[in-house]
């Protein structure tokens, strides 16, 4: 027993260990990125442009089923008026950020590390060693970058469509029936500056555990078919729990 939880404690720490060279490594190739616009873009294209469509119908529903909850129960103690206050700071400090980055890690998390898998299974990433091209510049630079870029861009746009559906279902039902200039008073009034720059540290964190994580599992996939789908799964999982960690801890250190 003692014996197969000293193997995980040390299995864990190699993999902690392989995660911070990586890290590090595609740090030092940070200064490649301007030869590399190309391969940025598409995965800017990839990981942001592809995923607007998903991230607003996912934001303009929360921020409808957000204003609807609390706006029903406030009104039964004549607090509706602060619906505007409640729905905005509920989706710049953890809503948008938290489920934003859940839903670039399961859609553009996941392609990234079936990619990844799929060469290093059919050894096309040795190939590019034999080519003399370093694997972490060419592959996960730029999907770093684009990561770091796309994820906050994609929190600000989702903060600002889950703020107006919850605007729309505070002002068309008739529980609740605030109007737009009173949820904006509300808004505006209780959200500051400071906050929204919280949010967006947080996007930025939570870009960069995306394709470091899944990149990481994608580079280590082995096993033909059914490994790049353990690997695919894997890199989700990965995302999704050490996104909420640090999304903890952030928070801790931000209040």
């Amino acid at each position: 027993m003692l014996e197969r939880i000293g193997k995980k404690i040390l299995n864990f720490c190699d993999i902690v260990g392989d995660l911070l060279i990586m890290f590090s490594q595609t740090l030092y190739f940070f200064r490649e990125a301007p030869r590399n616009l190309q391969s940025i873009f598409t995965q800017i294209a990839i990981i942001g442009y592809e995923t607007v469509p998903v991230a607003s119908v996912m934001a303009f529903f929360v921020g409808m089923v957000l204003a609807l909850q609390t706006g029903v129960e406030l009104n039964k103690y004549g607090g509706q008026n602060i619906i505007g206050a409640i729905v905005g700071h509920s989706m710049v400090r953890e809503l948008g950020p938290v489920m934003t980055s859940f839903l670039v890690a399961g859609r553009a998390g996941s392609a990234m590390a079936a990619e990844l898998g799929v060469m290093r299974v059919y050894e096309e990433i040795d190939a590019l060693k034999t080519l003399d091209i370093n694997p972490v510049r060419y592959l996960i630079m730029p999907r770093l970058i684009a990561s770091l870029i796309c994820v906050p861009a994609l929190v600000i746009y989702s903060d600002a469509i889950g703020i107006i559906g919850g605007a729309i279902i505070s002002n068309l039902h008739p529980k609740i029936f605030v109007s737009y200039t009173t949820y904006y008073d509300s808004l505006t009034d209780a959200l500051k500056i400071r906050e929204v720059g919280n949010g967006l540290i947080k996007s930025v964190a939570f870009g960069g555990i995306i394709a470091q994580v899944c990149c990481y599992v994608g580079f280590k996939t082995s096993g033909g078919a059914r490994g790049i789908g353990l690997s695919t799964t894997r890199s989700v999982v990965w995302s999704f729990m050490l996104i909420l960690v640090a999304d903890y801890l952030l928070t801790r250190i931000l209040m």
